[in-house]
């Protein structure tokens, strides 16, 4: 007969405990994340017209301190903490009970840190289809909004124990959560906010490509972080997601490049610095769920429906400036649905379409479509609300100067002692807009 006091010891619940290792990682693996949001500054600012470059390039670093204020206090509880399928409790609202006691085997503070970095980015992302036009403060405060409306329940469906979790859905480290999220809303800001002025009459050119090339190489840098963090522990699941990082958008590069010579005659610098933004796009909520020639082959066929979407979207009125609707939107949900088809069991997911599991690609469709419809519908309500409010966008004239100028009052380039008038928006929106006079330099 067994002990009595052996079986208590046996049946008790482990208590969590913070592992050193995986704690250094995920310490890492926040920084590389955080990163993440200055590269997608350079990435966005060199795409844009130099007008715009200091704007553009603003409307990322903002999120650091908007969005990332408002996850600490309110978003992180609404997604991580118990709730209903639906939504998380307000059990860590303005951080209480988040302190460093282990949440698995990092401190709980870390865990809610590192997750902030990826609700950061997210927001971020959306800048990119109304940079050029929509005022600073009224985005500003769209994204707020949006982090608590939209990524928040989102979030806590797929990993805070909601109902796409429960369901099933595979979504490593953000697919769904993060890049269809944002895409589908994106689109959606881009045909409420408006076309630039200037769209469709004329070319509207990246000002310094070695920017969105810099970005580009910085984003696929702190990406190690944000798959390789998301097995929230130094061990085989983030060297899996590790390399799978490493070479998906290889794959996509080397197609994107082939698809763009083909059609064009070129190989251009920006369309592979997209090719490798939308591979990293693709294999994010695979990277610990499929082999390494899954994920050589998942960014390899990846290309091709971000690639086509971009050729369709510059033939409509569409002005999602950036193509974030295609880089993220159709990216994510690439990624998504191909999680479905080649993941396996034994690398840590479950078994996908290819595996004999056709369930797992229907689970994955759901989820992507849940997320598309959500994301959608309440974006649209925000920015009708907030358009009922104030102002989206600056005007003509104002547009014309630039919005580096007019929201910020700096120039990112200027020559001798200084180049334009500043003034506010309702200035330059008089029918002549003061040219600058030698009295009109400061000093």
């Amino acid at each position: 007969m067994s002990h009595p006091f052996l079986f208590v010891l046996v049946q008790a619940d482990p208590v969590p405990a913070i592992v050193p290792a995986d704690t250094a990682w995920m310490l890492m693996a926040t920084a590389l994340v955080l990163l993440m949001t200055p590269a997608l500054g350079f990435f966005y600012g060199g795409m844009v017209r130099s007008k715009n470059s200091l704007n553009t390039m603003m409307m990322s670093y903002v999120a650091l301190g908007a969005v990332g204020i408002t996850w600490a206090l309110l978003a992180y509880s609404l997604a991580f903490s118990e709730g209903s399928p639906w939504l998380g409790g307000l059990s860590n609202a303005f951080l209480g009970g988040v302190t460093t006691e282990a949440k698995g085997t990092i401190p709980h503070v870390l865990f809610m840190a590192y997750q902030g970095t990826f609700a950061i980015i997210t927001a971020a992302l959306i800048s990119g289809a109304v940079v050029e036009r929509m005022r600073f403060w009224p985005y500003v405060l769209f994204i707020v909004l949006w982090t608590l409306v939209v990524y928040a329940p989102v979030a806590h469906w797929v990993w805070g124990g909601g109902w796409l979790g429960q369901l099933g859905v595979l979504d490593f480290a953000g697919g769904t959560v993060v890049h269809i999220n944002a895409g589908v809303s994106a689109l959606v800001a881009a045909t409420l906010v408006g076309a630039r002025k200037d769209f469709g009459r004329q070319a509207i050119l990246p000002h310094n490509v070695p920017f969105t090339l810099l970005g580009t190489g910085l984003l696929w840098f702190g990406w190690f972080g944000f798959n390789g963090g998301s097995a929230l522990a130094a061990n085989g699941t983030a060297a899996l997601a590790f390399t799978n990082t490493f070479l998906a958008p290889m794959a996509t590069l080397v197609v994107w490049a082939a698809l763009d010579s083909l059609r064009t005659g070129h190989a251009t610098a920006v369309g592979g610095a997209t090719g490798i933004v939308i591979g990293l796009v693709a294999i994010t909520p695979a990277a610990g769920f499929v082999s390494p020639g899954g994920a050589i082959v998942l960014g390899a066929l990846a290309a091709f429906p971000s690639y086509y979407t971009i050729v369709w979207r510059a033939r409509t009125r569409l002005d999602d400036s950036l193509d974030v609707f295609a880089g993220h939107g159709i990216g994510g949900l690439t990624g998504a649905l191909l999680t479905g088809v080649f993941a396996l069991k034994v690398w840590g997911g479950t078994d996908g379409l290819l595996a004999g599991n056709p369930h797992q690609f229907l689970v994955q469709a759901i989820g992507a479509g849940a997320s598309m419809v959500y994301a959608g519908v309440m974006t649209f309500v925000l920015l009708k609300v907030l358009g009922a409010l104030m102002e989206l966008r600056v005007g003509p004239r104002t547009e014309g100067v630039g919005l580096d100028v007019t929201q910020h009052g700096e120039e990112a380039y200027t020559s001798g002692e200084g180049s334009i008038l500043v003034l506010p928006d309702a200035a330059l929106d008089l029918p002549a807009v003061l040219a600058p006079t030698p009295q009109n330099v400061a000093g």
